[in-house]
This record gives C-alpha cells, structure tokens and sequence, in this order.
C-alpha cells in the first residue's frame, strides 16, 4: 500500500489522548511530528501529570494550559495553545475527531469511551482492559451513530487482526496465530540463566533445552516450562490482548489458558503446528496463542511482535520460501509469517487517521462478541476477600485470568476478569471455580457492568442478572 495515495488530500485529524503516561506520551511525541494529527489536548488524572508530558515531548511550557472549565478549555483551544485537564467532559465540545483512551483503567476507561461516543466523537481504544469486557459493544455504538471505536495499531490486537485478515485475504489456511509476550526469555548459556524484563533466574542444564531439533514438541516445551518456573509465563495483559482479537476475528485458544510455550522464533511453524498431523502443539485450526521469544543475548528479539502459522500448501513455492530464509516446519508442512514489532504510539496514528479519514476500524467490520476472558481461582479465596489487582502484569493474588466463549451475564456465569478486579467477593470461591458474577460486589454506579449489561442485550438478547449489590 502506498500511505501517502491512502490518505491523500485529507485533513489534519484532531485527537485528544486520555491516559498520558508512557503511551500518550509516546503518541504525542510522534503527532508533533505528522502533518495529519493535531494532538493539543491531554486528559490524566491530575492535570499537572498531562501538562507534565506535554512539556516532555518539547512543548513550550508557556504554551500548555491547565484548564479546569470549558470556558477555559474553549479560550486556550482558540488561542492556539496545548490544553491539560483532569477531566474529559470538559473539552468535549472542542472540534475533537478522535478521542484516545490509554488510561489502562477499566471503569475510567468505559466512561471515557462512553462520553466520546455520545459527543460524535471516534475511540481509538488503547486500553484493552476496557475492550476485553464491552469492546464488541462499544464497536455497536459507534457504529449507531455512524462513527468508530477502534483498536490501534502499535499495540498487538490491532497488529495481529491485520495480519490475520492479511493472510485470510490471500487465501493461506491458518493454523494458529497470536504474539510474543511483551519481554523476551533471554538464555545465557555459559552462566545458565535466564534474563527477561530486568530479572535473571538460574536455569541449571537449561542448555540442553535450548534447541528443539527432532525431539518431541510437547516434550521439550514442558520441560522449559519447568526449567524457567521461577518466571511468569501466563499473563493476564497476554491473554487481555488476544481476547479482542478474538473478538475481532471469531479465532480462540486451543485450551483456555493458552499453551504460551518458550520458543525460539525458527520454532514457530513445527511448534504451533497441529498435534495430530505434525506432532505441534495445535489440538485445533485457527487457535490463538502466545509464546515467549528464547533466544541468546546477541540474537535478534521477536519485539513483542504478531504471527501466523500457515499451511504450505504447495512444495515448490514454500521451497523456494524456505532458501530464502522464511521459517518453514521441519515437516515442511506449515510456516510461520511474523511482524516483530509494535511500537507503542510511534505507530497508532495510522488507525486512528483511518477511523476519520475513511471511516474504518482496525478492529472487525461488523462488531461480534465471541469471547470472554474471566477470573479463575487458584486457591480457596474466602467470602470478603477484595480482589485487588496490581501491577504491570495486573496479577490478581490467588486468581488468574481464562479465555472462554462468549456468553451473556448471569449471577452464575464466569466473570469478565478486569470487572471482578478490585472488588470484594460476597461468597467464597473454591479453588478450581470461576469467579461468577454472583460472587462479586458490583455498585450500581458502574460504568463498565453498566455498559457491559448493554453489549450483553445488543448480542444475546435481555440482560439475566438480578441486580447488582
């Protein structure tokens, strides 16, 4: 595709990012630097925290604004200046095309998207903890007012949905596909340890691992498992991720907590092979999954990037493939195609420009909603016990995180994960069980089970729960 014939003659595209921390200000840094996106509005918490990036990215600071009212907001917007401002509502009525929601925040999010969507204003939702629980029915109410809620380019669901339709468009038959998770599994072989995301572990005899040749798949992937056990190797961010493309494509996970093995990159098309013809992992076709890129210290990184595994449908092609380098099975009858990127905001633009300029989504044409992903117990969690969920990997002590189908909510049906976050259990929950929506404390003033009731009608018909308490 040439870009610059995509967007030809179109107008700049006006933006306001929600959430200025590492992603906003990433974004902003690179809208500075395009002729299509004007970003002058940044929405955080605290103001100060939203004007604070501005600067960073080399805003004159004489020229950034805190602004507290619309009246205000209205004055520093016809003067040209950069806007701060701890609360959306208060620029909504500015000439905003585009709102971006990088907040991370569930609840924030939901009532972000749903203030942006009322006001005729394009989602570009960043934030996957909101998209994971109501993004197929956010879809369905931007699209009822003739506008979009997008996922973005830069972060892996919008990056592997386009690789995914890419590869459907051309008719290759498609056995997996997923990402790398986010930080790398960075073997040493001569002090045997294992670095990934700033920790290194020892992993005695690791060595003898590190290379899968003719031995079993299932076999190996196991025993580096085991072998790097002291590492996390099922995120709840990784699994968030892959649920909205599942939303977006109709492909789920081979089994509900993903198989998520350590691989190296040239492994890819023999491991995420199917089982019964090829001895892979894959109990089924077009399956979801992760895996976490192992690879020596001067050996280039998989950078958090989206594949597939396609069949090879025809020898001599794929022979011609394999010579030149592409990662073809050591059946040769599968290879893996990959993108080994996803640069944050550097790369969001592009999704956001198509929402307003051509009125498309990164996401799916006609919003869906197939899957869930809820929360599992791991342990007995008793009758009080507060959900609490910290961290960059959002780790839930004693709970982890499922991709199951899709289905409408009930006092007995699994709950959506980033919607039992945070919230305190009315019941106990053995360990094994799901963490149900009966099970939780959900105030009446939630904007995200609110909104998620919503999705539930639009999908499946009248919402079951009894009432929230």
């Amino acid at each position: 595709m040439n870009f610059h014939a995509f967007y030809a003659d179109a107008a700049p595209v006006v933006t306001c990012i929600v959430g200025a921390g590492d992603f906003g200000r990433s974004f902003i840094a690179q809208s500075e630097r395009m002729a299509l996106l004007e970003t002058r509005i940044a929405v955080d918490l605290k103001a100060e925290a939203a004007a604070a990036s501005l600067v960073a990215v080399g805003i004159p600071a004489n020229r950034v604004k805190i602004c507290t009212t619309a009246a205000e907001a209205r004055a520093a917007w016809n003067a040209g200046d950069y806007l701060a401002v701890s609360d959306l509502a208060v620029v909504l009525d500015l000439p905003i095309d585009v709102v971006v929601e990088a907040t991370g925040h569930p609840e924030a999010g939901a009532r972000h998207a749903r203030l942006a969507i009322e006001a005729g204003c394009h989602v570009a939702m960043v934030s996957k903890e909101v998209d994971s629980v109501i993004g197929p029915g956010l879809s369905a109410m931007a699209a009822a007012r003739g506008i979009v809620s997008t996922p973005v380019d830069g972060d892996q669901p919008s990056l592997a949905i386009g690789l995914i339709t890419w590869a459907e468009t051309l008719g290759f038959d498609i056995i997996a596909a997923g990402k790398s998770s986010e930080y790398d599994f960075v073997l040493d072989s001569a002090r045997e340890t294992i670095t990934s995301n700033g920790r290194e572990i020892p992993v005695p005899g690791f060595g003898a691992l590190a290379y899968l040749g003719d031995r079993d798949c299932a076999e190996i992937v196991a025993a580096r498992s085991a072998g790097a056990a002291a590492l996390q190797q099922r995120l709840v961010p990784d699994l968030c991720e892959m649920t909205v493309v599942a939303n977006a494509t109709g492909f789920l996970p081979d089994r509900s907590d993903f198989h998520a093995p350590i691989a190296r990159i040239d492994e890819l098309a023999t491991i995420f092979a199917l089982e019964s013809e090829d001895g892979g992992l894959m109990g089924k076709p077009r399956s979801l999954d992760v895996f976490h890129c192992l690879r020596a210290p001067t050996e280039v990184s998989f950078a958090g990037g989206v594949f597939v595994v396609v069949r090879c449908t025809d020898e001599g092609t794929w022979r011609l493939l394999r010579d030149k380098g592409h990662i073809v099975s050591r059946s040769g009858s599968t290879a893996a195609l990959y993108l080994p990127r996803h640069l944050l905001g550097l790369e969001a633009a592009t999704s956001i420009l198509d929402a307003k300029i051509h009125g498309m989504s990164s996401g799916a044409r006609h919003p869906s909603h197939h899957a869930d992903l809820v929360m599992m117990a791991d342990i007995d969690l008793p009758a009080g016990h507060v959900l609490d969920m910290g961290g960059h990997h959002h780790v839930v002590e004693g709970a982890s995180a499922r991709m199951i189908p899709a289905a409408a909510l009930t006092d007995e049906t699994p709950a959506p994960f980033y919607l039992a976050s945070n919230r305190r259990l009315k019941r106990a929950v053995k360990k094994g069980e799901p963490v149900r929506i009966g099970d939780i404390e959900i105030d009446e003033t939630s904007e995200l089970f609110s909104l998620r009731q919503r999705q539930d009608r639009h999908f499946f018909g009248e919402a079951r729960i009894t009432a929230p308490a």
